[in-house]
């Protein structure tokens, strides 16, 4: 019998169809994105159900959650940036002993990938040339070495808390990352051309929040 992990009946109606990854990724990109306009959040999956917004980390973890309820481990992937960029975190699952990965993002190309990786290392790579931000500068520089498996906090309720759930940020932070630049070759790196800036950059264009980008960011 299929554990209930303490949601509701209307909850579990809803998770029961999100049978697959692909119908996972379908209702994540259904969601708004959560701007976070009144302070930093961390929904839990409850909540994501509850407001219909999630962010990038937000979309993960519910993304973790909804694969466990039907029998996946909850495992997360971390990408971390450098100073001029924002992290991005993604669920990650295994078929056939290959990986893929759900997500949510502003830019383009930058949410699922088919199960078709053989490790992580390989998984991350897929988002290095398309990781960059508004100056064009590809910023991506490590990825966690090992998946986050999340059930480490079901202690603390981590799927049906109304309070928010920063600990699972700073988890991340401190698990051991790969390294893909090394220091002082950031320099080198192709800035990206600006076809591909303009199609990864197409929702937030069209949503006017390019601007509001650059101004919070630089």
């Amino acid at each position: 019998m299929k554990r209930d992990f303490g949601f509701s009946v209307a909850e579990r109606r809803i998770l029961s169809k999100l049978d697959t990854p692909q119908r996972i990724q379908d209702h994540i990109d259904r969601l708004a994105y959560n701007m976070e306009e009144d302070g930093d959040t961390f929904y839990s999956p409850r909540e994501v159900l509850r407001r219909r917004q999630a962010d990038c980390v937000e979309s993960a973890v519910f993304a973790a959650a909804a694969l466990r309820f039907h029998g996946f481990p909850p495992l997360l992937l971390d990408l971390t940036a450098n100073r001029n960029d924002s992290d991005h975190v993604l669920a990650v699952f295994q078929r056939d002993g290959r990986w893929g990965a759900i997500g949510k993002s502003k830019y383009a190309f930058f949410t699922y990938r088919e199960p078709v990786y053989k490790n992580m290392r390989e998984l991350a790579m897929s988002y290095f040339d398309l990781y960059f931000n508004c100056k064009g500068e590809k910023t991506m520089r490590s990825f966690s070495k090992d998946p986050l498996d999340l059930a480490r906090f079901d202690g603390r309720g981590w799927m049906t808390s109304p309070k928010h759930l920063f600990y699972i940020a700073t988890f991340l932070d401190k698990i051991p990352h790969e390294r893909i630049v090394p220091r002082g070759r950031e320099r080198m790196l192709r800035r990206v051309i600006p076809l591909d800036r303009e199609a990864g950059e197409l929702w937030i264009r069209r949503s006017g929040l390019l601007t509001k980008l650059k101004r919070d960011k630089y």
